[in-house]
């Protein structure tokens, strides 16, 4: 479906124009009618679907008609929550290109900075307002913002809202909103808190679900290499000086790990740099530019910091740690393979991940070919890791020899 069969208008489709869009994603065909129907939306649907310009482009259309309306100081109508900073962002960004030839204006808010700005910029008034759940609910204790007109409110990656522990401030931010107001709800997975959130703030709503399976098996090449917990590290630099060239973003599970593969890498003299939680949001940031802009070719990230994350031109995608949550998967390698173009998706499995490859197989209903030929390769039928302490006896602690049993000298 074109964008112009879409009921938009000339200014925000002279946008999308310039953007090089010309026809919709399966989400935006289905969704943008719903929401400019003034419907409450359920899509499912990951990473790269263009599920942003699926609720940004109608939000911009409703707000359209009455951009000028009054000379009051502009109120904000639209509301979109997003889990993390680094997503917040993109939105408003995505916002601020579609509606670049409209009088609509956006800003964002998230914590980790400094918040005089952001009242500053809320006090001048905006139509759009992006935020994270903490920043916006101290913008409202100190008064700096007024919910009242909110005519349509977003839940993006609702899942990882609620796995990152936002249920509470989801629930009382949707309080703050009027009662009469429209609710989308976008979420990558659709776990049973989800639902349950679902079915108690959203009226009557409709369904959108685009499934995963479709784009991973069809433009991402998938490859899955046995190999021991203890040689990762040198499998992935072996893959690394051998035949793995472009931009490449890395997947481990904890902070720790990403520290540490980014300490070998840069030691081995790799351009990389990593996303994670305890970096600060400066940091997070430049990482993140550094990247996009060739600066390094190598980003580390956990799912967490890496979620929602735009990044045009990924080549290469490593799941260092194979996630424990099927969907996780999917929505990794769905990140490269975009727009056309094919990516590669190399997983390390260890022997104890292999429950979770199989898990990941049913999901994609596909067997992901396995590189057998390689320096570190594990038994593919091994089912555990087994971890020797060098100079360690294998018996039971305090078991007596045969022989020392017979020369030991007894009273009877």
């Amino acid at each position: 479906m074109q964008f112009t069969e879409l009921q938009l208008n000339k200014p925000i489709l002279r946008a999308i124009a310039e953007k090089n869009y010309t026809s919709a994603t399966p989400i935006q065909a289905e969704t943008i009618p719903l929401v400019l129907a003034k419907k409450d939306v359920i899509a499912t649907a990951q990473t790269g679907t263009g599920k942003t310009a699926a609720f940004a482009l109608p939000i911009l259309q409703l707000l359209f008609n009455r951009q000028d309306s009054g000379k009051k100081a502009k109120k904000i109508r639209a509301l979109i929550i997003s889990p993390t900073r680094e997503l917040a962002i993109q939105i408003e960004e995505n916002f601020n290109n579609y509606s670049k030839f409209t009088s609509l204006r956006s800003t964002v808010v998230y914590g980790g900075t400094s918040i005089e700005p952001q009242k500053d910029v809320l006090n001048k008034g905006v139509d759009i307002l992006v935020a994270t759940p903490g920043r916006l609910l101290d913008l409202h204790k100190q008064d700096c913002l007024n919910l009242d007109y909110v005519e349509t409110l977003v839940l993006d990656e609702a899942d990882l809202m609620l796995d990152m522990g936002f249920i509470d401030d989801v629930r009382k931010i949707e309080r703050l909103c009027p009662s009469e107001k429209q609710i989308l709800l976008f979420s990558a997975t659709m776990p049973n808190k989800v639902v349950q959130l679902a079915n108690t703030i959203l009226k009557d709503p409709e369904t959108v679900n685009i499934t995963p399976e479709s784009t991973a098996a069809q433009t991402v090449s998938q490859l899955l290499f046995y190999v021991h917990k203890k040689d990762k590290m040198e499998l992935c630099l072996h893959l690394l000086r051998t035949n793995l060239e472009g931009n490449i973003l890395i997947f481990r599970r904890t902070k720790m790990g990403i520290s540490k593969l980014e300490k070998m890498l840069k030691g081995n003299g790799f351009k990389a740099d990593s996303i994670h939680g305890d970096k600060t949001q400066k940091d997070r940031e430049a990482a993140l530019n550094k990247f996009k802009d060739g600066d390094i070719n190598i980003l580390i990230a956990t799912d967490v910091a890496a979620r929602g994350i735009d990044i045009n031109n990924l080549d290469i995608v490593i799941n260092f740690d194979i996630p424990n949550v099927s969907e996780i998967y999917v929505h990794r390698i769905g990140r490269t393979g975009r727009a056309g173009n094919t990516g590669n998706a190399y997983s390390f499995c260890s022997a104890d991940e292999k429950t979770y490859i199989k898990n990941i197989q049913a999901l994609i209903n596909t067997a992901i070919p396995v590189m057998d030929e390689h320096p570190f390769l594990l038994d593919p039928k091994a089912t555990r890791e087994i971890h020797k302490t060098p100079g360690k006896s294998k018996h039971k602690p305090g078991r007596k020899s045969a022989a020392s049993k017979k020369n030991k000298k007894r009273w009877y």
